[in-house]
């Protein structure tokens, strides 16, 4: 894998790549690099406005989806409206946030960063050409999964363990759909990448005093830039290299920056029980199965 950069990126003519929460930060990046590539890139997203200013700086080969995953009425009307893609990035997400809910009821993080990832991709799958990729975070490291409390009813809320809780899920999502699609004999792949330590909007919007501490860590040297946290997904959606069921971030600093690799990541998301437990209590909360 090397020094793997965007100057790597085969060219992205005729092919379409969705990308979820593509309005700023890594989503943002990510298209950027697509449309550049020349890949017809949808960005879809919950703030329509702020989407369309980015498509229109990325040219005619982008346009706009309205996508709000906190709002499975909204993912719906998405997937009903969906024409297919070659490739879909589960990129969107929120982060460390106070206690919410979303427009179902379901803790906001697990809702909208894993949930409402699960009810879109289920959706759309069988109009997917080639590969589904899934954004974790090293973040999932501390998370502390209860399948029995994804929307924490019972546990006292730790902001930043949900956030863990929802990042391991859509880790455990993306195995477990390789794994499925893998004995289906489909042709169609599910990889997951993560940007290791990219100073982006998200880390800015704890609504705490983190903020601030995200402020100054994101100028260290440990940080790298959005575009730089971008390349796993890149090299997931784009590489001929790209494996399914495997987990890509940066190579340097324990995963904080530096060009692509295959990443580590904990036990658990190969536990087989664990992750069907997970797959069927996302199938229940969401109303969506998969067909594969």
């Amino acid at each position: 894998m090397g020094d793997w950069s965007t100057a790597d990126m085969p060219d992205q003519r005729g092919r379409r790549i969705v990308v979820t929460g593509a309005n700023s930060g890594l989503g943002e990046q990510t298209a950027r690099a697509l449309g550049r590539a020349g890949a017809e890139v949808v960005l879809a997203c919950r703030n329509v406005a702020k989407a369309q200013r980015v498509a229109d700086e990325i040219g005619e080969n982008a346009t706009v989806a309205a996508l709000d995953l906190a709002d499975l009425t909204s993912v719906r009307a998405f997937a009903d409206g969906f024409e297919g893609a070659d490739v879909l990035i589960n990129n969107a997400g929120v982060m460390a946030l106070p206690l919410g809910r979303t427009a179902d009821g379901f803790e906001m993080q697990i809702g909208t960063n894993f949930l409402g990832h699960f009810a879109l991709t289920g959706l759309v799958l069988d109009r997917i050409g080639e590969r589904v990729v899934t954004l974790s975070s090293l973040a999932h490291n501390v998370a502390r999964l209860d399948i029995d409390d994804l929307n924490w009813d019972r546990r006292k809320y730790n902001r930043w363990v949900a956030y863990g809780d929802s990042k391991i899920a859509d880790l455990m999502m993306a195995l477990e759909l390789a794994e499925r699609l893998e004995k289906a004999g489909s042709s169609t792949i599910s990889v997951a990448a993560h940007p290791g330590y990219a100073a982006t909007e998200l880390q800015t919007r704890t609504e705490s005093l983190v903020d601030w501490v995200m402020k100054l860590g994101n100028a260290t040297p440990l940080a790298q830039s959005a575009a730089d946290g971008a390349l796993p997904t890149l090299y997931a959606a784009a590489a001929p290299e790209a494996v399914n069921g495997k987990f890509y971030g940066p190579a340097q600093f324990g995963g904080l920056r530096g060009a692509p690799t295959e990443a580590g990541y904990r036990s658990v998301a190969d536990d087989a029980a664990v992750r069907g437990r997970l797959w069927s209590t996302a199938e229940e909360l969401t109303g969506v199965s998969f067909d594969i």
